[in-house]
């Protein structure tokens, strides 16, 4: 079982930034893909970023591409969702994940709050 804890959401003015935390914990990650997920009032749940456990590199949406870049410390088993030029778009509900496949990720995080004023 993998527990994954979500951490520095908020309000933020548009056209700032923010960066989120997630601590990993519970088995080993080395082969896992680690990436977030997004789900705004009346949307669909939607992919933002992702990384490769081991490696470090990473990939992320077009909606976001530019501003949002992901990021890992691995020896403290943490990863980062670095968000500049924040619109009001991009206000959401932000869930870490991890798992084989980001597709199809196995655990969730609790999801934290990112709140754009506009």
């Amino acid at each position: 079982q993998v527990t994954l804890v979500e951490s520095g959401g908020g309000l933020v003015q548009a056209g700032g930034s923010l960066t989120l935390s997630c601590e990993a914990s519970g088995r080993t990650f080395s082969a896992y893909v680690m990436g977030w997920f997004r789900q705004a009032p009346g949307k669909e749940r939607e992919f933002v970023s992702s990384i490769r456990w081991s490696g470090g590199s990473s990939y992320s949406a077009d909606s976001v591409k530019g501003r949002f870049s992901m990021s890992g410390e691995y020896g403290r088993n943490r990863v980062y969702l670095q968000m500049s030029n924040l619109n009001a778009d991009d206000t959401a509900v932000y869930y870490c994940v991890a798992g084989r496949n980001i597709r199809t990720p196995d655990y969730w995080g609790q999801g934290t709050q990112v709140t754009v004023s506009s």
